[in-house]
């Protein structure tokens, strides 16, 4: 079935279908249609504090106004992450900025946070009731200059802080310039210390600890990626999702669109992705859970992401090409591994 409808909607352009399919599954969120097509796999999983039903949740960028919370928890995701969302709505870079490259099963965009601001998110969080486990991706909208960009993550952190199960700070994505030099360095520590500070008063106030996870590029050295796993835990922060897109092209040379500016993602950033968990898990020895994203088209390839030291995986781009079936796929191969 899925097959079908993903045929018919290749046939429009990325963003239309995008748009709709979103549409779609929303409706069918709010309906009650999604679950008696798809029911949630059982594997409990505890990490950051938290128990999720089973491992394999959806990634941030498909539902980045969480128009669709209730739609993407029916299909079978234990856990869903929307956004990322931005203080004050923006329009994003101009289209066209989706591109797919089916050949490689993958996707270039370079969207740019395009998103209608975090009190319009906050408001439809508010209204879908989600009692699941709601991760909220935040980040600096594009025009704030660089050196200002804790006052757009405190801002955010602040306002989801009562909504959310876990919040994503997301300092690697490669369309909002300037960004990914917050994942380094003076830049970065500097931003966990505002975080750890603003959480701390948010503890107080709420009653409760929300945890933090810091989304990080798979373009870093070895070096670069035990330094950022070493600042992560000293800051007090909950967890690491390992990867955004990457800039590179490994994997898609000469496909068409291959040459358009952007992340990609899908099946070509799956080793890159999968090589920066393993890293990260050598240097954090257990000390922080690792959320891994990147690549995963099969069952198999979110087994690998657990091999490889990850607690929980993510689905972006396989969701796209593979559909819900995917999910199920993915739990059924966590499962099946020996257990550690």
């Amino acid at each position: 079935m899925y097959s079908l409808a993903r045929d018919l909607l290749f046939k429009l352009s990325p963003e239309t279908s995008h748009d709709l399919s979103i549409d779609l599954i929303g409706a069918g969120g709010r309906l009650g249609l999604n679950g008696v097509l798809c029911k949630t796999p059982k594997l409990p999983v505890t990490a950051m504090g938290i128990e999720f039903p089973n491992p394999v949740g959806l990634a941030a960028g498909l539902d980045k106004n969480g128009a669709a919370i209730q739609g993407f928890s029916q299909l079978g995701f234990g856990f869903v992450e929307i956004g990322t969302v931005t203080p004050r709505p923006q329009p994003g870079n101009p289209k066209p900025r989706i591109f797919r490259l089916p050949e490689g099963q993958a996707i270039i965009n370079r969207m740019g946070f395009n998103n209608q601001g975090v009190d319009a998110l906050l408001a439809r969080v508010a209204a879908a009731r989600f009692e699941g486990v709601l991760g909220i991706n935040i980040g600096k909208n594009f025009d704030t200059p660089v050196e200002r960009a804790e006052d757009d993550y405190l801002l955010c952190l602040e306002k989801v802080y009562p909504h959310a199960s876990y919040v994503t700070v997301n300092v690697s994505s490669p369309n909002t310039p300037g960004l990914r030099s917050l994942q380094f360095g003076d830049s970065l520590k500097q931003l966990l210390e505002a975080l750890r500070l603003k959480r701390e008063d948010l503890d107080v106030r709420f009653g409760k600890r929300v945890p933090v996870a810091i989304k990080i590029a798979p373009d870093m050295t070895d070096e670069e990626i035990a330094l950022v796993a070493e600042a992560v835990f000293q800051a007090g922060m909950d967890g690491i999702i390992a990867t955004n897109t990457t800039l590179g092209r490994d994997g898609v040379a000469g496909l068409a669109h291959a040459d358009e500016a952007g992340g990609l993602s899908g099946a070509p950033v799956r080793e890159k992705s999968t090589h920066t968990v393993r890293v990260l898990a050598q240097a954090l020895s257990g000390r922080l859970p690792i959320i891994a994203a990147g690549g995963i088209t099969e069952g198999r390839h979110a087994a690998e992401k657990i091999e490889a030291g990850a607690t929980l995986v993510q689905l972006y781009t396989g969701f796209i090409y593979k559909g819900p079936a995917l999910i199920r796929e993915s739990v059924d191969a966590i499962a099946a591994l020996p257990r550690r």
